[in-house]
């Protein structure tokens, strides 16, 4: 008889002088690699060999260039860019303090992506398999920081958990706000995507959205939306992907599934409801196709702020935001 722990493993081990915790699941021949000092980032999520996740170079030079992103990085406390060196929360302004150099700058010097691309404060704070899955949880305590709380003064902690299960990659994000006021939540994955059984021009994508984000050319959303005019699935050799959907079509647990396929090879991107926006981007040097789950639009707090976005989510002071998304490969 196989017991659960010859299915199912979760352990810590290290690569390139780098703690990386790993679990895998035997059946489905399925291997997850997150490093917790590097962002709490999955870099890897193997089946049969195979990287689901486009990551060219090892963990190691991944944390010593900290200039390119890939994997499955997290963005926060704001995703993607803001439309200033301030953000509004709550009627109020406040202004970013280029002087920490903790922030990310885009090629139009907007700040971008937020404060934990390469955070090395995660801790590990479970490991565990049994009969199921494999999973991890690290946490962050973003109020214990004061570069961190200096930008963004709302006290909050986060804890991520990563899940293997039956070939599945569950992404589960919570966070508790310690804030004695809301604090606005848009957050979100820049998560790298490939197929390794045809070239990029035969990549097909479908998009599970009813509405496309009218975007100026510096990426910043104008607060127009129009419907979502692709074919289905979307053939990457004649599509042009930099793109902000939302209105998610969804199924009836509220979940909305992207995907991209090769010819057999597939990855499914499955979104919980609380993920309401999703970005879709492939580089003008084709190489991999990204599929952005997102708690809210690209520079949704200031948006907000001018009455040009209504869905904006927080968090309550005491209270948590909980939400997951799922990575499914097939046919490899």
């Amino acid at each position: 008889m196989t017991s659960f722990a010859q299915t199912y493993a979760a352990k810590r081990t290290t690569v390139d002088s780098i703690e990386v915790v790993r679990l895998t699941g035997n059946a489905h021949q399925t291997e997850v690699s997150i490093a917790p000092s590097v962002g709490n980032t999955a870099y890897e999520l193997k089946v049969k060999g195979q990287n689901v996740f486009w990551f060219p170079d090892g963990i190691g030079k991944y944390k010593e260039k900290r200039t390119t992103i890939a994997a499955n990085p997290f963005l926060a406390p704001w995703a993607n860019r803001l439309d200033q060196d301030a953000f509004y929360a709550n009627g109020e302004k406040y202004l970013l303090n280029p002087d920490l150099k903790n922030l990310r700058r885009d090629g139009n010097g907007y700040p971008i992506h937020g404060l934990l691309l390469f955070c090395p404060d995660w801790q590990v704070v479970s490991l565990r398999a049994d009969a199921e899955g494999a999973e991890t949880t690290s946490r962050i305590e973003f109020w214990r920081y004061p570069d961190l709380m200096a930008q963004f003064p709302f006290a909050h902690t986060i804890e991520m958990t990563h899940r293997l299960s039956r070939g599945v990659l569950e992404v589960r994000t919570r966070i508790e706000s310690q804030s004695k006021a809301p604090m606005p939540l848009v957050i979100g994955f820049h998560s790298f995507f490939q197929v390794h059984d045809a070239p990029v021009d035969q990549w097909k994508v479908h998009v599970a959205a009813a509405d496309l984000v009218e975007i100026t050319k510096e990426g910043l959303p104008t607060g127009t939306r129009t419907p979502v005019c692709l074919p289905d699935p979307a053939p990457l050799a004649t599509t042009t992907m930099n793109d902000v959907f939302t209105n998610h079509i969804s199924d009836a647990d509220g979940r909305a599934e992207f995907w991209l396929q090769g010819i057999t090879q597939k990855v499914s991107v499955i979104l919980g409801p609380k993920y309401t926006t999703s970005i879709v981007w492939r580089p003008p040097d084709g190489r991999f196709l990204c599929i952005e789950p997102m708690s809210g639009i690209t520079n949704g707090a200031n948006l907000a702020h001018a009455g040009l976005y209504k869905e904006l989510q927080s968090v309550p002071p005491g209270g948590v935001w909980q939400e997951s998304f799922w990575i499914k490969p097939s046919g490899f």
